[in-house]
């Protein structure tokens, strides 16, 4: 079997306020004493898997072909429409070809987990690429699929901080796992890390992730999901600058 590889990303929004209970609603304005204040408590609810949903998981599978070279296999995205509204286009519409040629699929959260596990269950020995994946991707899926009872095919947190099998995270590895706010080994955002290393950032068409709400409240999935797999696209090309110049892994 040829070897493969899977770059996944995921973009979240928060969950209304009103729909937390009122103990979880004091608790996360608890300590607050300013307007400005609650806001940014509330608005960090999207970083959470227990006060945010997945609006976008976007993955690009790539495998090996017999000439030795990494040939893209697939390129999707799935994609939670925004608003009861849009049941009957979902019915209607449920699959679109980007203009990339990756494919977008619309579903409910609760079906993207299940195509994201069934992907890695019919692709046992893939190796996992991300960035920051073990820091926010990674237990976000696994603690969104508890909570609607869905088992994960595979634990994306097995290991332990500094050794673990069948997944590249690139913000530990350009850091050599002693991220810091100063020095060499100092810690950058994503788009940061493009640009130092001449690869077209994901944010150049005008898109970033603190959009992400604004967008979904628009109904601007299609956009979603395009801002996704550029950052899909390009952490796999930071990927290969790391594996062709920095990795000295066997």
């Amino acid at each position: 079997m040829s070897e493969m590889k899977i770059v996944f990303d995921l973009e979240t929004v928060a969950l209304p306020f009103d729909s937390l209970d009122e103990s979880q609603q004091e608790y996360i304005v608890r300590g607050t004493t300013t307007e400005e204040e609650r806001e940014r408590k509330i608005n960090e609810m999207a970083l959470s898997p227990l006060t945010a949903r997945i609006v976008c998981i976007g993955l690009k599978v790539m495998r090996k072909s017999q000439e030795n070279e990494w040939e893209t296999r697939r390129e999707i995205a799935y994609v939670q429409l925004a608003g009861v509204q849009n049941d009957i286009q979902q019915e209607t519409q449920s699959e679109v070809v980007l203009p990339s040629g990756a494919i977008l699929k619309y579903m409910d959260e609760q079906s993207m987990l299940i195509k994201f596990w069934e992907i890695l269950d019919t692709s046992k020995d893939a190796e996992l690429i991300s960035f920051n994946g073990r820091g926010f991707d990674a237990p976000f899926l696994m603690l969104r699929s508890a909570l609607y009872r869905i088992r994960p095919s595979r634990n994306l947190m097995d290991g332990t901080r500094f050794n673990y099998a069948k997944h590249i995270d690139l913000i530990d590895e350009l850091t050599y796992y002693t991220p810091s706010s100063t020095g060499a080994t100092k810690r950058y955002n994503f788009d940061f890390y493009t640009r130092a290393f001449g690869i077209p950032s994901p944010k150049a068409d005008g898109v970033h992730g603190g959009m992400v709400g604004e967008l979904f409240a628009e109904e601007r999935m299609q956009d979603i999901a395009e801002y996704c797999l550029r950052d899909v696209r390009a952490t796999w090309e930071l990927y290969c600058i790391w594996r062709d110049y920095l990795s000295f892994k066997k």
